[in-house]
């Protein structure tokens, strides 16, 4: 691809445009760029992604969460597409064992060995 694009420029240097004759140059600026970007490539599910993130959105969880105190007033968020969702707690920083347990769908719910609450909030796929 890059040895014809070479010499086109070069033969486009070399052979003087005829009047009448239209240009064998590409018509896209874009064409002679260079290598394109993540978003002028992407397509499908990808580009959805790609321009929910533009406008700051987070369709499928992939940034870090937001930091919530986790008292009964703000509760830590987890989005789910369902009505109840499995939860793992690491209550110490230091701590190497999960405490699992299910949120359901109304009120905050309360970890069982920190005290730390949770809440669902439902969730719809962007496809």
């Amino acid at each position: 691809m890059a040895a014809r694009l070479l010499l086109l420029r070069v033969f486009q240097r070399v052979v003087p445009r005829a009047p009448g004759r239209a240009s064998m140059a590409p018509t896209s600026a874009r064409a002679m760029s260079g290598i394109p970007t993540d978003e002028e490539q992407a397509t499908g599910l990808e580009r959805k992604i790609l321009e929910a993130t533009k406008r700051g959105e987070d369709p499928y969880n992939i940034f870090k969460p937001k930091k919530y105190s986790g008292t009964k007033e703000d509760p830590h968020i987890v989005p789910s597409i369902g009505d109840k969702r499995i939860v793992g707690c690491i209550c110490e920083e230091d701590n190497s064992a999960i405490i699992w347990f299910w949120v359901h769908k109304g009120d905050a719910h309360r970890c069982p060995q920190c005290g730390a609450y949770y809440k669902l909030s439902h969730y719809d796929l962007p496809h």
